[in-house]
């Protein structure tokens, strides 16, 4: 599946994942933004992934190391950090380029850099933190639709129950197409 440079925006659909059966996925040269799906090692049969050119953040899913036929790789220019999976394919995918190009806190892995254990804690603390803010970004959207859609029920419960309010509604509204602007 060939969907590079689409202007694809959002994040990956993690619904991607129960494609098991696809050999060749490329999202290249995109706007995407996000995580990499976490379970993205479960597109078994997956030979061919690319992911270069957007705007993906976080850690490389360790799920990537389940990939045993994935023969070509690159993730290259994003904003990617972390430790690279290691597992028996992966290893096999040696090439740093693979990985370069903004991806400046990613170590590990065919790269020159290596990972020390605060690197890797302060990692995950960022990444746990990011968690966090989309949460409370998807609370406030829920809590602000919520008080929307009752203070519109409470407005329209009240038309429906008072005739007089009702009539001075109709009459309002008609009052205002009648008029010219």
């Amino acid at each position: 599946m060939d969907l590079s440079s689409n202007k694809l925006v959002g994040e990956i659909p993690k619904e991607l994942e129960f494609l098991s059966g696809l050999r060749g996925l490329n999202l290249s040269n995109n706007h995407l933004k996000g995580r990499i799906p976490d379970r993205i090692g479960d597109m078994h049969s997956l030979e061919s992934l690319d992911l270069s050119r957007n705007n993906l953040s976080g850690m490389i899913p360790q799920s990537m190391s389940a990939l045993t036929f994935l023969s070509h790789l690159n993730l290259s220019h994003n904003s990617l950090s972390g430790r690279i999976p290691t597992g028996s394919q992966l290893q096999t995918l040696d090439d740093p380029s693979i990985y370069t190009g903004g991806n400046n806190q990613l170590c590990d892995g065919p790269l020159a850099i290596r990972c020390n254990s605060d690197q890797i804690l302060q990692l995950g603390r960022n990444a746990e933190e990011d968690e966090d803010d989309d949460n409370v970004e998807e609370m406030w959207i829920c809590g602000v639709t919520s008080g929307f859609i009752t203070g519109l029920m409470g407005i329209l419960g009240i038309l429906a129950l008072m005739s007089r309010w009702r009539r001075a509604l109709f009459n309002f509204v008609g009052g205002c197409i009648g008029k010219e602007i």
